[in-house]
């Protein structure tokens, strides 16, 4: 960004591939009809190279069931617009806390570099209300949506402090779900309270990572049709929308694939409501 208070005419001018030559790491990209996926997709079509993570096995345990990584690679691969950009892809159980910083070095050793971490893996099930929550629940969805969140976060932060030379602004985007918005959640208490834990640090990592030139924001995309929900249940929801429909996972793919790039440099420690006026 120019520090002329006028910029010239080809400073404001948009670059068709405002993400050549940089790297990203999606997690939880591990079906196409998911949120990591679209993230991957418009990510590629900018120009980034792309590593996919995924955990086929929650996948498998979930009423949706488990796609396969190789149709969600060749998928994102269709789209990559730079010729010189690649996808890569692998698996990693998240809930361990080492898997984290292997996951950020496995990047790096296949692609040299690491400039976009997206954060879009969560644990599904294995909650409830206040009354049916135990510390099981709990602690597991501590470890994969919050702890794990942050050691991605610590690793990434350490690789790009052992990068050569000045290096484009780094970009960190977490997700939340809008637990402190409305009505809240209370028939997902532990996954609310750990992702309101990620909705509360993002101004804290954001004011960490500054100095690095890493911003630092989370997206709470609102309801988005990933195949949960059916029926009766479907319908209700996509009449709380103004629109009439569902979010698609296309649509907070393009907020996260913006942020990435450097017309949001200026963006940083935000939790942006992607949301379509989702009405509570």
């Amino acid at each position: 960004m120019p520090a002329n208070k006028f910029p010239v005419p080809e400073d404001l001018r948009r670059d068709p591939l405002p993400l050549r030559g940089r790297t990203a790491l999606v997690t939880g990209a591990s079906r196409r009809a998911g949120i990591g996926h679209a993230v991957a997709r418009r990510l590629a079509a900018y120009g980034a190279s792309v590593y996919l993570h995924h955990h086929v096995p929650h996948d498998a345990a979930m009423p949706w069931g488990a796609d396969s990584p190789e149709a969600v690679v060749g998928s994102v691969r269709n789209v990559l617009a730079d010729p010189g950009a690649r996808v890569g892809s692998g698996p990693g159980d998240l809930a361990d806390p080492a898997e984290p910083a292997r996951l950020i070095d496995t990047v790096g050793e296949e692609f040299g570099r690491l400039d976009i971490l997206v954060a879009n893996h969560a644990l599904s099930g294995s909650d409830g209300t206040l009354e049916e929550i135990d510390a099981a629940m709990l602690d597991a969805h501590w470890a994969v949506d919050t702890r794990s969140v942050l050691l991605l976060v610590q690793a990434y932060a350490r690789s790009r402090a052992r990068l050569p030379g000045e290096t484009p602004g780094g970009r960190v985007v977490l997700m939340t779900s809008g637990q402190d918005l409305g009505g809240g959640m209370p028939g997902e208490i532990a996954y609310a309270l750990q992702k309101g834990a990620l909705a509360s640090i993002t101004r804290s990592l954001a004011g960490t990572l500054a100095e690095q030139g890493i911003t630092v924001n989370a997206v709470n995309p609102g309801p988005v049709d990933t195949g949960y929900a059916t029926g009766e249940g479907h319908a209700a929801v996509a009449a709380r929308f103004p629109g009439g429909r569902w979010g698609l996972p296309d649509d907070p793919a393009r907020l996260i694939a913006w942020l990435a790039t450097d017309e949001a440099g200026w963006i940083t420690g935000e939790v942006i409501n992607s949301e379509g006026g989702f009405r509570r």
